[in-house]
């Protein structure tokens, strides 16, 4: 799969996941997420130079796991099997969030709720009464890594953007977004601008009408 940029068609997760992997510079030290971001890993080869860490205690993970490969001790913080790659080393869990804290990180990439054009991220709790919260190791990734990606859909399953002005849910992390993949295209953010890197299945103006953000093309 190569996904060109500025694709005719929005993306699948899949081949959004191959942008995000394509991002990631060589001898970075980086944690995937649950939910779409721990389809990364699928898209990294050893030629990538890139060292997954797991807050379960793996670093050097590899891709997903399938057939005689799955070894059901071996998983990734979403519980799906992965594989190891050459060097992997296991710790203590709390030994895992010290790397985390302690800004060992080069970047992580976390699924979210909301972004505002700030960079401020919120992933683990919408706010509702009845909603269950998702605490996790995300607030340490947020706060601990050098940068944080933010892997999603553009858009709720109601339609309504998830860029948006200003966070109105529980906060994970205060302005430490600095770049969001979507299916419908890449957003950098920085001092509260927002750019657009490229697009998927849409062109700018459409993409500038479905958020509620002012969005500054790429130069």
């Amino acid at each position: 799969m190569s996904v060109p940029q500025n694709s005719d068609h929005p993306l699948s997760p899949e081949e959004l996941a191959e942008v995000v992997a394509r991002d990631i510079p060589a001898g970075a030290y980086v944690n995937l997420g649950i939910g779409q971001p721990t389809l990364v890993s699928n898209y990294l080869s050893a030629e990538d130079d890139v060292t997954l860490h797991t807050e379960n205690g793996m670093l050097g993970m590899g891709a997903e796991a399938h057939g005689d490969e799955v070894d059901p001790d071996l998983i990734n913080a979403g519980k799906i099997p992965v594989v190891e790659t050459e060097g992997c080393s296991y710790f203590h869990h709390a030994d895992s969030f010290a790397m985390m804290r302690g800004g060992h990180l080069d970047c992580c990439v976390l699924g979210a709720f909301q972004v505002d054009q700030q960079g401020n991220l919120a992933n683990w709790h919408t706010g509702k009464p009845d909603a269950i919260p998702a605490v996790g190791g995300a607030m340490d990734l947020a706060t601990g890594a050098k940068q944080t990606f933010v892997m999603m859909t553009l858009k709720t399953k109601k339609g309504q953007s998830k860029l948006v002005k200003e966070c109105t849910m529980p906060l994970t992390g205060v302005g430490c977004v600095s770049r969001i993949y979507t299916d419908l295209g890449v957003f950098l953010l920085e001092d509260g601008k927002v750019t657009v890197r490229e697009t998927f299945g849409v062109g700018f103006d459409e993409l500038a009408q479905q958020v509620e953000v002012e969005l500054t093309p790429a130069q």
